[in-house]
């Protein structure tokens, strides 16, 4: 009896030893798989504001692609050769951006035969140059338009804007021309940015041949960004027009078109304002500010920035 017990014990042990030396238990546990790295959020997509009155949005997903969006059609392009700038080739159409006195033009083109060439220009657009990276500042406090309010107000919309001529300023064969734009809706709303401005003539065809030109600050004051703008029902802000008068000769030119009409968009709209303007503005370009409050009747205006 107490042999078969001690058997039985030896037994045991021996096959805990077998198994303490067995492959599975030499085996460490399976290792976790690591987290995915967090990947880099994608470039938000910029919108370019074209003289036609259209809008183009663009992304920019990486250095070398641009994902292009018009009249509800999307193109995928590639970046090619250019002698300046940076060009996209792609989906039938060119898109060739160029940046110069602090605004950024770009030119949406039909690609000929050969997919290389741009041959005929379907846009003229412009958009504020993004400028260099700074350090984040305090959020820009909205101004109300005199006699305004400030409520949390959704983008201003063409049906509820009105525009009128506030006067303006000449000097050296320069004019500039204030242009209100009204709230004439029963809620508030908000305008932040550049206007769309598309010039017409007397037949109500667009003078494609004139450039709107976003300006940074305005003829008195150069150089300020945009802020937002907040309109009460019947309150009124504003934005500049300027020109030359002076034909350009070393172009050939000798005399000025005619403008009758201004079609004006709000900042991401896409519904058009009209209002009849009778002006000839040469060297084939106006430059358009950025929405501001405006000055109240009687207040004087700064001396322009030289």
């Amino acid at each position: 009896m107490r042999l078969t017990a001690a058997c039985t014990t030896a037994v045991s042990v021996l096959a805990l030893a077998v198994a303490a030396c067995s492959p599975e238990a030499e085996q460490p546990p399976a290792p976790i798989p690591p987290s995915p790295a967090p990947t880099t959020p994608a470039a938000p997509p910029v919108s370019y504001a074209c003289e036609s009155g259209q809008s183009i949005t663009v992304a920019y997903p990486d250095d070398s692609t641009a994902q292009l969006a018009y009249k509800g059609q999307a193109y995928a392009l590639r970046i090619s050769q250019s002698a300046s700038g940076a060009r996209y080739v792609g989906s039938g159409v060119e898109w060739w951006t160029a940046t110069r006195d602090g605004a950024e033009s770009a030119t949406l083109s039909r690609l000929g035969p050969n997919e290389e060439v741009g041959t005929a220009v379907l846009e003229r657009c412009s958009r504020p140059s993004p400028g260099p990276v700074v350090a984040p500042g305090p959020v820009p406090t909205p101004q109300p338009a005199p006699g305004g309010v400030l409520p949390a107000a959704a983008p201003c919309r063409g049906p509820q804007l009105k525009l009128s001529n506030e006067g303006g300023d000449a000097g050296a064969g320069n004019r500039v021309s204030n242009i209100g734009v009204q709230n004439i809706g029963t809620t508030a709303c908000s305008l932040t940015g550049y206007p769309g401005v598309v010039l017409q003539d007397r037949q109500g065809r667009n003078l494609t041949a004139i450039r709107s030109e976003q300006s940074p600050g305005s003829y008195f004051t150069q150089g300020q960004a945009p802020s937002p703008v907040l309109l009460a029902p019947q309150a009124k802000a504003a934005f500049e027009i300027a020109w030359n008068v002076m034909p350009n000769e070393a172009e050939g030119q000798t005399t000025c078109p005619n403008v009758t009409r201004l079609r004006v968009t709000a900042p991401g709209d896409t519904a058009a304002v009209s209002m009849d303007m009778a002006f000839s503005p040469c060297s084939n370009r106006v430059r358009v500010s950025p929405i501001r409050p405006l000055t109240p009747t009687g207040t004087p205006a700064p001396e322009p920035t030289v």
